[in-house]
């Protein structure tokens, strides 16, 4: 078994959801990486690399993680937040915006989006507007402060400096070192 599947296993580690599956040959059940059951023994652990393999392997799936493909109500919950930032990134979202949009508690919603997610909303979301941004200056001849606009960091400032602790590049260089 490859190191980075165990640390996957062991730190529950959702961004290698979808990539691998694991089965405890003990137990006769198979989880995702992101799996909050107790840790098994290493040598207890086979991997797979899809679903399919592990049921042909007579593996049943785990009712707590579902790796039978079958979404939990927060995964669900969460692709909707998701979606919802991905088409909203330009309106000027906070966290505030996000709860009383989807009913629930700050606290809730930010817990439960980096359970499934990996990152905090306020993470994705920036990640998805300096996604947009290199987009958008890659084709077009926008002014920078107005392509932060478009993307939603209206204030030039900010947009710069968050665009070069994400890309390592402000705005300007990005956009020179794209058209060489």
């Amino acid at each position: 078994m490859h190191e980075r599947y165990w640390q996957a296993i062991v730190t529950n580690d959702a961004a290698y959801d979808g990539t691998f599956y694991y089965a405890v040959m003990t137990t006769g059940i198979f989880c995702r990486p992101s799996c909050k059951s107790r840790v098994p023994k290493r040598e207890n652990v086979r991997i797979f690399v899809n679903r399919q393999a592990a049921i042909s392997e007579k593996y049943r799936p785990c009712k707590r993680c579902r790796p039978d493909g079958i979404r939990l109500p927060d995964e669900e919950w969460v692709m909707l937040m998701k979606t919802h930032i991905e088409e909203k990134f330009a309106e000027p979202l906070t966290l505030m915006v996000l709860a009383e949009h989807f009913y629930a508690s700050v606290y809730h919603l930010q817990r439960t989006f980096k359970r499934v997610m990996g990152v905090t909303p306020l993470t994705y979301l920036q990640q998805i507007r300096i996604e947009s941004a290199k987009r958008l200056l890659q084709e077009t001849d926008h002014a920078v402060n107005a392509i932060g606009s478009q993307v939603g960091i209206p204030n030039a400032a900010h947009f710069a400096t968050l665009f070069q602790k994400k890309t390592g590049l402000t705005p300007t260089e990005f956009r020179q070192h794209r058209s060489v």
